[in-house]
């Protein structure tokens, strides 16, 4: 249920009707708007039958109800778009933001050379796994407390912003102390006790889609996490398993403007572990932002060959480049500026 006060809603009424809704057993979700506040109901089963009891109170518009089970995150309960802000950097806002780096932070020096790269080219957030999900129990999992340390390094030094994975509720903490976001993968997006952990975090989060999830599925994971106050999510598109294997994934970017239509959380997308391939990220990092993603997420690496985690589906700085200039004319075709990039001048 969604209760629209009126544009003349004093804060005493507001906290009045979010009293009466506690009062019958369920949780208000206060959201003050440009001209008035609404008011998002949750923890009900079924439908509240005693709306008639909050819409006689003083300030309240109208009542409506919401179906769906995704709740928080819909379009119905936010009609504006949420713009995720991480430092100066706006992640679902006018421009295309591209967050860029190694895969698995394997050193300080590759880290920061990276970063400097990256960050040359109009990356506005670093990339760097500390700790790593790997398939087989005998593959590299990251240098865990170290790597964290250097991309905090790495903030502070370039000032650029961070984003790393979080695993489990135990790490949280740390991970909480040296990113700036956090990162659910895709093996953990249906991790109920770590969305709920970092739901109650100050930290923005970045959502990947599940290998099988539908998007309904990543919306209701992202409901876990806004449900618990932590509104600043960006969910993002990585590929699907499909019965295909002609690509690591199967790029959905069909789900891209079905999730900016059902949802105002930003929407990203991730062309490296999708393709698994390098030769294919530039190609699907262009098609992502003409379908209207609101940027991307890529991994860079300054020698591929060498790296020890995914080197196959990353790019050297040189390429990196090419993709930027690429991407940033895709983007002004669809009147979206590159954010950190100096704006294209397309005439006389």
């Amino acid at each position: 249920m969604l209760i629209v006060m009126d544009a003349h809603a004093t804060p005493e009424h507001v906290e009045r009707v979010c009293a009466e809704i506690r009062d019958l057993g369920y949780a208000p979700h206060p959201m003050p708007g440009p001209t008035r506040t609404a008011i998002g109901v949750t923890g009900n089963e079924g439908a509240i039958v005693q709306t008639s009891r909050i819409s006689a109170l003083p300030g309240v518009l109208e009542v409506i109800r919401i179906t769906k089970p995704y709740k928080l995150v819909s379009r119905d309960f936010k009609e504006a778009d949420t713009v995720v802000s991480v430092g100066n950097v706006e992640i679902g806002g006018p421009g295309v933001v591209v967050i860029a780096g190694p895969c698995t932070v394997e050193s300080r020096e590759q880290l920061f050379s990276t970063a400097r790269d990256v960050i040359a080219h109009g990356a506005t957030v670093v990339r760097g796994g500390a700790y790593k999900p790997r398939t087989s129990p005998y593959s590299f999992h990251g240098l865990g407390e170290e790597a964290l340390h250097y991309l905090a390094e790495v903030r502070e030094q370039l000032g650029t912003p961070v984003i790393t994975e979080v695993m489990d509720k135990a790490t949280l903490p740390l991970v909480e102390q040296h990113a700036d976001i956090l990162q659910i993968g895709a093996r953990n997006m249906q991790n109920y006790p770590l969305l709920k952990a970092v739901g109650r975090s100050h930290r923005p989060v970045l959502l990947k889609r599940g290998f099988a999830a539908t998007v309904k599925d990543l919306l209701l994971a992202a409901e876990y996490v806004v449900a618990e106050g932590n509104k600043q999510v960006v969910l993002c598109e990585r590929g699907i398993r499909t019965f295909d294997d002609h690509s690591r994934f199967t790029l959905d970017l069909g789900a891209i403007p079905v999730l900016k239509s059902m949802t105002h959380l930003p929407v990203i997308v991730d062309p490296s572990h999708a393709s698994g391939y390098a030769d294919r990220i530039i190609p699907m990092a262009r098609a992502a932002i003409a379908a209207g993603a609101d940027g991307l997420i890529v991994e860079v690496h300054p020698n591929p060959a060498f790296a020890v985690c995914d080197g196959e589906q990353s790019l050297v700085p040189e390429r990196f480049a090419q993709m930027m200039q690429q991407v940033e004319r895709v983007a002004a075709a669809i009147d979206r500026p590159l954010v950190g990039r100096t704006p294209l001048v397309t005439g006389v």
